[in-house]
């Protein structure tokens, strides 16, 4: 596999870009957990996925458009959910949970359309559901790059506004902080992360990258911070097993990143259940 990585370009584009989604995926994932938005990731990955059927089918209808990366219009569908779903969640105060239902649908339904005008499944919308070591080209690993480097700018500028956001919204209000807009914000290179991982992960299984990880860390971290360093590092390990699975079995990279995400989360399980019976019996 080392002189087919040396060799091949794909693999390099792949295996560097998995790398990079391995830290940012579950670094972001730790703020949505924390503030109980795991199922926002499962709603822009679908309108992510309406912006990506809906690039392949302008390609196959419009001459122009045939060379146009689909991940454009995807980035440009996520971001776009992902202000509506800010807007729905500032117009149903009380029941804001149920903009993520209503974003998901309509992800769901353009989705639909979209495939059914550029007559059904291809190689390519398969690729991008399910991930592909093989079809990661080096644009696309110069967008996940430049998508990386803006979630470190902001999650160094606004680190600690987010740990006060995440752990007591109402106090960050009245302290003065501008919630409204940091949250804005985050929402915008949520979806960013989301549009970026679907090449390797898929569309539909890039939120496990952002949860599974941070669900893991959560069992043995005894911290905030700790648990950031653990989520990244079985979010780096689920992304190396899996990518490595997937050259050697012949399988989509995103099952195999997150089925390995899944062992990582039972064997936590384990451990903390074993060390809890050690600790009693002691």
């Amino acid at each position: 596999m080392i002189e087919s990585f040396i060799q091949y370009q794909f693999l390099q584009n792949a295996f560097i870009s998995g790398l990079i989604i391995g830290i940012i995926a579950p670094l972001l994932g730790v703020f949505i957990i924390v503030r109980r938005l795991s199922l926002i990731a499962d709603a822009l990955s679908h309108v992510t996925l309406a912006g990506i059927a809906g690039s392949l089918y302008l390609s196959q209808s419009v001459g122009v458009l045939a060379f146009l990366n689909p991940l454009y219009l995807g980035i440009v569908a996520s971001v776009t959910g992902s202000l509506f779903i800010e807007r729905l969640r500032r117009m149903y105060k009380h029941y804001e949970e149920l903009a993520i239902p209503i974003i998901m649908s309509a992800g769901l339904g353009f989705s639909a359309i979209f495939i059914s005008l550029a007559e059904g499944f291809s190689s390519d919308l398969f690729s991008y559901l399910f991930g592909s070591v093989s079809a990661v080209s080096r644009q696309d690993l110069w967008i996940v790059i430049f998508i990386a480097l803006i979630v470190i700018v902001f999650l160094t500028l606004f680190y600690k506004e987010l740990f006060v956001l995440s752990f007591d919204e109402e106090y960050a209000k009245a302290s003065g902080l501008p919630a409204k807009w940091i949250h804005i914000l985050f929402m915008i290179v949520t979806a960013l992360v989301i549009a970026g991982s679907m090449r390797i992960v898929g569309i539909l299984l890039v939120s496990s990258l952002m949860t599974l990880p941070v669900a893991a860390a959560m069992r043995i971290a005894k911290g905030f911070k700790q648990a950031i360093i653990f989520s990244v590092l079985f979010g780096e390990l689920a992304v190396i097993i899996g990518l490595v699975s997937a050259f050697y079995m012949n399988l989509a990279p995103g099952g195999t990143i997150v089925v390995t995400s899944i062992i990582i989360l039972l064997l936590t399980l384990t451990f903390k259940k074993m060390f809890m019976k050690g600790a009693v019996s002691q």
